[in-house]
């Protein structure tokens, strides 16, 4: 029974003598840069933890949350490793700040010792008190003016890109304008002159045929083929008549259909006749069948003129009627 006493009271100091020995092993602590600052200002709180020869063992930092009583975290590094006296040493840098003015404690904080994977004690840092002052109002002073507007150096970088803008805008107007003015102009479509009706260009070519004197000259064929060409365009554009196509008794054959041309028959049968007689037969007529063919010609155009070049002649005839009668 004493034997088994004496055994656990061993056991018992010896695992004392490890946790004492352990704690011994390492050591942590907390510091501030400093113990006094302003309303939002910032301080460096640097933890460490100091291994003693470079033990195998390792230690666990305390995660402070992002925000606790009256700090503010404001940014943390990683965990630094350096040697110094063969004594391997963690550290940590965390930037705080508060926005309560008072007097107020950074808590002590606990590290955690790990030996073979577990956790075989815990160290704990010194709490810290930091003073966190307003700043002083001397209200026995007067209150300072407003001061007036700065005025900022003008500067080109501020606007290049309005200038960019505008410089594309130009140049683009430039290219449009250049554009417009040398792309080639479209060919103005002139009106067709009015066409001149049948009746006056088949009596403005007999007249032309009469000066030209052709049978003076010898050119009998000619003049009769003259003749007859004109008669037969006109009765083609003015009666719609196939004459140019037609021999001589063909077109006195489709005429019948149409009166006032039909009353010109004989007469223009009598044309004919000796037309193709003088064209084919070559059978040379008197100066009078000459001009009685173009003679002819003239009074089956004016038999068959359209009534509206008969109202013409007919308002003409009635101003010089009235023309006489004022000089009388």
């Amino acid at each position: 029974m004493g034997k088994q006493i004496i055994v656990k009271t061993l056991i018992l100091f010896v695992m004392l003598g490890c946790g004492l020995a352990a704690q011994a092993q390492v050591q942590v602590s907390a510091r501030a840069d400093t113990d006094r600052i302003l309303i939002g200002e910032q301080i460096k709180l640097v933890l460490s933890a100091t291994i003693p020869n470079q033990g195998a063992g390792n230690v666990v930092f305390p995660q402070l949350p992002d925000s606790f009583t009256h700090w503010e975290v404001v940014s943390r590094t990683g965990l630094d490793t350096a040697v110094s006296n063969g004594n391997k040493v963690l550290q940590q840098t965390l930037v705080l700040t508060s926005f309560d003015s008072g007097g107020w404690y950074i808590p002590s904080l606990k590290f955690d010792v790990l030996n073979n994977g577990g956790v075989t004690d815990s160290a704990f840092t010194d709490s810290l008190r930091i003073e966190v002052g307003t700043v002083e109002v001397d209200t026995t002073k007067a209150f300072k003016p407003i001061k007036g507007i700065r005025t900022v150096a003008w500067n080109f970088w501020d606007y290049w890109l309005y200038f960019a803008i505008g410089i594309t805008v130009l140049i683009i107007g430039i290219g449009v304008g250049v554009y417009l003015r040398s792309r080639p102009k479209k060919d103005v479509v002139k009106p067709a002159p009015p066409a001149v009706p049948p009746y006056e260009a088949a009596l403005l070519a007999l007249k032309q045929l009469k000066e030209e004197k052709l049978w003076q000259q010898g050119d009998v064929k000619q003049y009769y083929t003259r003749i007859t060409d004109i008669l037969r365009a006109y009765f083609e554009q003015q009666f719609n008549i196939p004459a140019l196509e037609q021999t001589s008794e063909e077109l006195l054959q489709h005429i019948k259909p149409v009166t006032i041309l039909n009353q010109q028959r004989d007469r223009l049968r009598d044309l004919l006749n000796v037309a193709d007689l003088a064209k084919f037969a070559k059978l040379t007529p008197t100066p009078e069948e000459h001009e009685r063919a173009l003679s002819q010609a003239f009074e089956i155009l004016e038999w068959t003129k359209p009534a509206a070049e008969r109202a013409k002649e007919v308002e003409k005839g009635n101003d010089a009627g009235k023309t006489e009668g004022a000089g009388n």
